[in-house]
């Protein structure tokens, strides 16, 4: 029985948001994905054919086709990241709006 209670308190911290990563560790998280994206770019780059595939109807260089995929990933993970510090200051309460200038009283 004491093992149900144990589970129980942790799927409620997971619930209650005790499992989300801290700002810095983000941050951190953040780094080490933009080095491997580069690293995974360098690799398609050098290790692709200089071949040509037709994308909509035009010749485009083999190694494109990935790179640009890759792109796709950086650039939701730069967007992800931006939104978690938006909602990190919006729960900080960093409403920079003073009180009575936006004409809606609380």
């Amino acid at each position: 029985m004491r093992w149900r209670e144990n589970a129980e308190s942790v799927a409620q911290k997971r619930r209650l948001g005790g499992h989300q990563s801290t700002g810095s560790e983000l941050d951190r998280k953040y780094l080490i994905a933009l080095v491997l994206y580069a690293v995974l770019a360098g690799l398609v780059w050098f290790t692709m054919d200089e071949g040509k595939v037709r994308v909509f109807g035009r010749l485009v260089e083999m190694r494109l086709v990935p790179l640009v995929v890759i792109g796709g990933m950086v650039l939701r993970t730069v967007l992800a990241r931006h939104a978690e510090k938006i909602r990190r200051d919006a729960d900080d309460g960093g409403n920079s709006t003073p009180i009575g200038r936006s004409g809606f009283e609380p």
